[in-house]
C-alpha cells in the first residue's frame, strides 16, 4: 500500500505536466503551439511598429491598440517557451519561487488585458458620445482617473491570490496537471482547507475580468443609444464596438471556463482543462492584432503602406 504523504512535508520543487495524458503524442503539441507563438510574437510587434512610426496613428485610441499589443506581446513569452521546451525535452521543472513569480505575472497581465480594453470602450464612449469634450477627457491627467483605479484593484486582488497561494503547504505531490503555473492547478495540491484560495480565485476572476465586461457592454449601450438617437457614424461605432465585444467574449468565455471547471463537477478530462486555461492567454495574443489590423481602416492602410515600402527595399 502507498505511504500517504506526511502533513509537516511540503514541496518546493514541482513539475509541470500538462498534456500528460496524450503520452507519446504529447511532444507533436510542440507544431501547433509554436505556431501559434510565432504568430502572436510577428503580429504584435508588425502592429507595435506601425502605430509606433506612423504619426497619423498616435491619436489616444491608438495608443491603447499599441498597448494591447505590448500586453499580447508579453504574455506568450511568460510561459510559452517554457511550455515548448516541456513538450521536446521533458524539461518540466520549476520551484515554488519560480510558480509564483510566473503566476503573479500571467494573472497580472492577464487582467491588464480586459482593464485595456475597458479603457478602449471609454475612448470610444468619449469619442461618440461626448465628443466636443473627447480631447478634454483624453488628456492624459484626466484620463488618468479612469486608469488609476482599475490598475490598483488588479494589483491588489491579484498579490492576495498569489499571497494565499504561497501560504499554503503542498504535501499531496509536486506534480501540476498544467503546462504553467495557473491558479488552483497549484492549490489543489495543497494539504488542508483551500476554500480561502478558492473565494480569492473566485472574486479575481469576477471583479477584473467578468466586472470590465459589464462595464464595457453598458458603454455600448450609452454609445449605440447617441447613435441610433443621433443617425450618425453609425458604421465606425459599430464596428469598433463589434471588435471589442468579440475579443472580450472569447477571452472571458475561455477564463470563466479554465476557473470553473476546477470547482464544480463536471466531465472535463484534464487535458481539456488544461487546454482551456491555454487558450485564454494564447488566444487574444495570436488574434488581437489581426482582428485589430483587419477591421480597423488605418491600420489597415498603415500595413499595406508598409508591405508596399518592404518590397521596393527588396529590390534594390
Amino acid at each position: 500500500m502507498k505511504d500517504l504523504p506526511a502533513e509537516n512535508i511540503s514541496f518546493t520543487d514541482f513539475k509541470l505536466i500538462g498534456f500528460y495524458s496524450l503520452k507519446e503524442w504529447r511532444p507533436f503539441l510542440f507544431v501547433p503551439f509554436f505556431l501559434m507563438f510565432l504568430l502572436a510574437i510577428t503580429a504584435n510587434f508588425i502592429l507595435i511598429y506601425l502605430i509606433t512610426s506612423q504619426k497619423s496613428l498616435h491619436s489616444p485610441m491608438y495608443v491603447l491598440i499599441s498597448l494591447m499589443a505590448v500586453v499580447d506581446l508579453i504574455l506568450p513569452i511568460l510561459f510559452v517557451p517554457n511550455m515548448l521546451l516541456n513538450f521536446l525535452f521533458n524539461w518540466s521543472g520549476i520551484s515554488l519561487t519560480g510558480c509564483l513569480i510566473q503566476m503573479f505575472c500571467l494573472h497580472f497581465v492577464g487582467t491588464f488585458q480586459s482593464t485595456l480594453l475597458l479603457w478602449m470602450a471609454l475612448d470610444r464612449y468619449f469619442a461618440i458620445c461626448k465628443p466636443l469634450y473627447y480631447h478634454k477627457y483624453m488628456e492624459i491627467p484626466n484620463f488618468l482617473k479612469f486608469v488609476v483605479v482599475p490598475l490598483i484593484r488588479n494589483v491588489i486582488l491579484v498579490v492576495i491570490t498569489v499571497s494565499l497561494a504561497g501560504k499554503l503547504s503542498f504535501c499531496i505531490t509536486n506534480l501540476i496537471d498544467h503546462c504553467f503555473c495557473e491558479h488552483m492547478a497549484l492549490v489543489q495540491l495543497a494539504c488542508g482547507d483551500i476554500s480561502i484560495n478558492n473565494i480569492a480565485g473566485l472574486l479575481t476572476a469576477f471583479l477584473i475580468p467578468t466586472a470590465d465586461f459589464i462595464l464595457i457592454n453598458v458603454s455600448y449601450i450609452l454609445i449605440f443609444t447617441s447613435v441610433f438617437k443621433s443617425g450618425k457614424t453609425s458604421t465606425k461605432a459599430l464596428n469598433t464596438c463589434i471588435t471589442h465585444f468579440i475579443v472580450m467574449s472569447f477571452t472571458l468565455t475561455f477564463a470563466l471556463i479554465a476557473f470553473l471547471s476546477y470547482r464544480i463537477r463536471n466531465n472535463f478530462s484534464p487535458s481539456s482543462r488544461v487546454f482551456v486555461s491555454t487558450m485564454y492567454l494564447l488566444f487574444p495574443s495570436c488574434f488581437n492584432p489581426i482582428i485589430y489590423g483587419v477591421r480597423t481602416k488605418e491600420i489597415r492602410q498603415a500595413f499595406l503602406k508598409f508591405i508596399k515600402t518592404a518590397k521596393v527595399l527588396a529590390l534594390q
